[in-house]
């Protein structure tokens, strides 16, 4: 892999279409950005809704969205998410990640990577998988728990219960990155329990709640690599953070050019001097993911599996 010329930015993502969206009880103790005392009696239409605007918003852009379906059963609440449990890459290998909660694991769907084998046109050439840890208690929740800068081989991650720091090296070793693993913190103390809340890596910028990393240390190593690579840092607050300012993404597009993709709520809460840096880099897209936000915890970003795989008519 280390060989391998990566780009920072695909114009393809995997999405997958909630068939049970709903609360999911067991991610509530580690997620502090699920509101799970809400009263919305079926949570199911209106995400589905979301989703299929988010879709329509993307292809709009340029982007190649892969829709699959979700399967009623097994219930997967969360499966709307479903970077946190495959990442695919430009050598044509594909990741499984050991999942904390238990009806996450379900998520995992080998038919998936074989049918953007077989029908959609894309090369794999191996799977991974590493969700063998799970019996030892060990999690690594894919693009949820990592933050990458492919062009420079840097994986950034926030230690959490859902981010162990044994898998992180082992992950880092066979795909040759460097590890930056570091803290971070809500504003009640709560470990922020995935990186991509609070840091989004874009081509030649980096979005980082700089205040959430509280360890002066790991702060400034942060902030150096991030420099060393030509990455302008935008801080977001702790606030922003939990209006999901961080959990955004930029993607290429099939018009040409980029595009940084967020809730409407995100875009709501940057401040126009944040805009006005992120445009200067990318154009600013934003979609309404109220309900999922509210009932999973997790926005715009978590919804989208990068596609580095090669295209078979490339």
């Amino acid at each position: 892999m280390a060989n391998q010329t990566e780009s920072q930015l695909t114009d393809a993502v995997l999405m997958i279409r909630p068939a049970r969206f709903g609360i999911n009880a067991e991610t509530a103790a580690s997620n502090a950005f699920q509101h799970s005392d809400l009263e919305i009696n079926d949570p199911q239409p209106l995400a589905l809704r979301e989703f299929d605007v988010l879709v329509m918003t993307l292809r709009k852009l340029g982007v190649t969205v892969e829709v699959f379906e979700d399967t009623p059963e097994p219930w997967t609440p969360d499966a709307v998410f479903p970077g946190n449990w495959v990442t695919f890459h430009t050598d044509g290998s594909v990741y499984l990640y050991p999942m904390q909660a238990q009806n996450r694991r379900w998520e995992r769907r080998t038919d998936i990577i074989e049918a953007l084998r077989k029908q959609r046109g894309y090369q794999v050439t191996h799977i991974e998988d590493l969700s063998g840890a799970e019996l030892e208690g060990r999690y690594l929740e894919g693009t949820g728990s990592l933050v990458l800068d492919r062009l420079h081989h840097v994986a950034y991650a926030c230690l959490s219960p859902r981010t162990d720091m044994k898998i992180l090296r082992e992950w880092a070793a066979r795909l040759e990155y460097e590890l930056i693993a570091f803290h971070a913190f809500d504003t009640k103390g709560t470990p922020v329990y995935h990186t991509d809340v609070m840091m989004s890596m874009g081509d030649r910028f980096t979005i980082l709640c700089v205040s959430s990393i509280q360890e002066v240390s790991e702060r400034r190593r942060i902030q150096q690599r991030l420099e060393q690579t030509g990455h302008e840092i935008i801080p977001i607050t702790t606030q922003q953070m939990g209006e999901f300012a961080g959990n955004v993404l930029q993607l290429g597009t099939g018009y040409g050019g980029s595009v940084l993709i967020m809730s409407m709520r995100a875009e709501r809460s940057l401040t126009p001097t944040q805009r006005q840096i992120i445009k200067k880099y990318t154009r600013i897209a934003s979609s309404p993911v109220n309900t999922i936000e509210n009932c999973a915890g997790g926005s715009v970003r978590c919804m989208l599996a990068e596609i580095f795989l090669p295209r078979t008519n490339a």
